[in-house]
């Protein structure tokens, strides 16, 4: 087994990066050591104690589901004050210059899953943008890609069609760290911007979260194994249609279905095309909240297989599609606002553009368009050597 460290492990080891200058942190609950020890406790000890901590979504604690509006807070383990980042409104997204004023310093730990709409990124963009503006140092302390930094898959978001959810240049399966996301971000939109990445110690790209020896940490009430993470970048898109992503299961994103489904069809469908990496089975189950709640829904269950193989982003947009042509008459697209944005679909903004819901809608196969995707990760990864920091 690989020894490995974290941003966070080394920044205990030798704190002066922080140094005695007033600072604040932007982390959550799941930001452990390799002991399993709270991040932000651990550094007030050590470091002496940031100003006030900020929180993305989700909370500090980490128990608020998604798209769930959550207030600021006092830190019980620390006693500090807690400003939320994920409010009632789309401003709430941003750090206020009052809660910026007289730190020299923000400290950002937060385990991400390797997907560009999980919103802990565009977060830390939106940090980096008032801290550019309020010249603060941004110390971002990295943490492996618990997916493997070499699988990367998914279109990238085209103008017009940028959110909370589409707010970083990757493709959906993006690939990186967080540190290196932070790189990016500095040279694409904050090359004035001060900036610190920690990268980890011994950490290798190929590597897999359960290969380092380091622990899973529930970073969201809906991530609660690694697995899912692995499905996410696929079963994510669930979200934007009118079926169950699993919510309200114990199973969220292994569980997709709907009283007005077929399951025993779409398994039959989804098993005669034979995809690498994931078995399916018909399943049905009833979520106890979110979409469906109380109601019991046919559908599936899908088990990885073959993680290496797996291409979860592809197998997404296949299973929509079979929906779509088994129940033409019942599926449909999420018709509320996702994410703060009322005016375009959800899948819409998961996806980066229209393209894949025109081509659901209009019964075409979206294999072509999942192949130009291919294309576009090849010009990305043409773009990274500056901000990669791991080797293969």
């Amino acid at each position: 087994m690989d020894h490995i460290l974290t941003g966070l492990d080394l920044l205990l080891e030798d704190p002066t990066p922080i140094g005695r200058r007033p600072w604040a942190m932007l982390t959550n609950a799941a930001a452990v050591t390799a002991g399993f020890a709270p991040g932000r406790l651990e550094l007030a000890r050590l470091a002496g104690s940031p100003k006030l901590l900020f929180a993305p979504e989700h909370g500090l604690e980490g128990v608020a589901q998604d798209m769930e509006a959550v207030d600021d807070t006092t830190d019980p383990l620390t006693g500090l004050r807690v400003r939320s980042l994920y409010g009632t409104s789309a401003a709430t997204l941003e750090p206020k210059a009052r809660d910026l004023d007289g730190l020299e310093a923000v400290v950002i730990d937060l385990p991400d899953i390797g997907t560009r709409y999980y919103t802990f990124a565009a977060t830390m963009d939106a940090m980096m943008a008032a801290c550019e503006r309020a010249h603060i140092e941004v110390i971002v302390l990295d943490r492996p890609n618990p997916i493997n930094g070499t699988g990367r898959e998914g279109g990238l978001i085209r103008p017009g069609f940028e959110s909370f959810v589409g707010r970083i240049p990757t493709p959906v399966r993006h690939g990186l760290t967080l540190g290196e996301i932070a790189l990016l971000l500095q040279r694409e939109r904050y090359p004035a911007l001060e900036l610190t990445v920690i990268p980890c110690r011994g950490w290798r790209r190929s590597l897999w979260l359960d290969e380092t020896g380091l622990p899973w940490t529930a970073p969201s009430p809906n991530m609660p194994a690694l697995e899912t993470a692995i499905l996410y970048p696929g079963m994510c898109l669930v979200e934007a249609t009118n079926l169950s992503e699993g919510r309200g299961t114990t199973r969220p994103f292994k569980l997709i279905g709907a009283p007005w489904l077929d399951g025993a069809r779409l398994a039959q469908e989804l098993r005669r095309r034979q995809i690498p990496g994931v078995a399916v089975r018909p399943a049905w189950f009833r979520p106890a909240f979110g979409k469906h709640a109380g109601q019991i829904c046919s559908g599936v269950e899908l088990t990885v297989t073959g993680r290496q193989v797996f291409r979860p982003v592809a197998f997404g947009i296949l299973l929509l599609s079979l929906i779509r042509r088994i129940a033409p008459e019942t599926f449909g697209w999420r018709p509320d606002a996702y994410e703060f944005i009322e005016t375009i679909p959800a899948i819409d903004l998961l996806t980066g553009d229209d393209r894949v819901r025109l081509l659901i809608e209009a019964g075409e196969d979206p294999l072509e368009l999942i192949a130009a995707w291919d294309g576009d990760v090849s010009d990305f990864e043409q773009q990274l050597d500056d901000v990669l920091l791991y080797p293969g």
